[in-house]
């Protein structure tokens, strides 16, 4: 009967790891946005303490250079002016190293920061890390970070195109928004 139990319980997480899903939950709406440091492309330290009193897209995604990756880093570098205009703040996160990041901005001429969570840390503790049996990716998932640095919106599993503009449309009816 354990035998059995423990070939289950083994059969369900084979499964949940191969189907990417992730174990750790993801911070709720309302909820305080997990705080980390991590170096962007060109090897500053960034940590989301920083950008407190700033609106912030926080945006996760798989792999730097893949179409899907490209075509969203591009979407939000062409409302770069936007989001600044906003008071708003644009940085991407995967699990890429500092290097990669930095080939991939140059290449795209990407003008935000790229966040390197080469451990994978920050990924796991915003629940977006994904096992793909040989590799770990972050999901496609962007936190909307208000300027209290508690979470405004969270997009699960994002499409690329035109997601920049729908997080810039929020942002600006979230401030358009009656206080209290």
């Amino acid at each position: 009967m354990l035998t059995a139990l423990r070939r289950a319980a083994l059969t369900s997480l084979a499964v949940l790891a191969t189907a990417g899903i992730a174990l750790a939950d993801a911070p709720s709406v309302g909820q305080p946005a997990p705080a980390f440091k991590l170096q962007d492309q060109d090897g500053k330290w960034h940590s989301l303490a920083d950008y407190k009193g700033k609106w912030v897209a926080l945006y996760f995604y798989p792999k730097d250079d893949t179409p899907g990756c490209t075509t969203q880093a591009c979407g939000f570098r062409d409302n770069v002016f936007a989001f600044n205009k906003e008071g708003a703040v644009i940085l991407g996160i995967s699990v890429d190293d500092v290097a990669s990041h930095k080939a991939f901005a140059e290449k795209h001429g990407l003008p935000f920061a790229l966040l390197a969570d080469a451990d994978k840390a920050v990924a796991k503790t915003y629940g977006v890390l994904r096992n793909y049996g040989v590799m770990e990716v972050a999901r496609r998932d962007t936190f909307l970070v208000d300027p209290q640095g508690r979470v405004a919106k969270h997009y699960e599993s994002v499409k690329p195109d035109g997601h920049s503009q729908v997080v810039l449309d929020d942002i600006k009816a979230l401030k358009a928004k009656p206080k209290g």
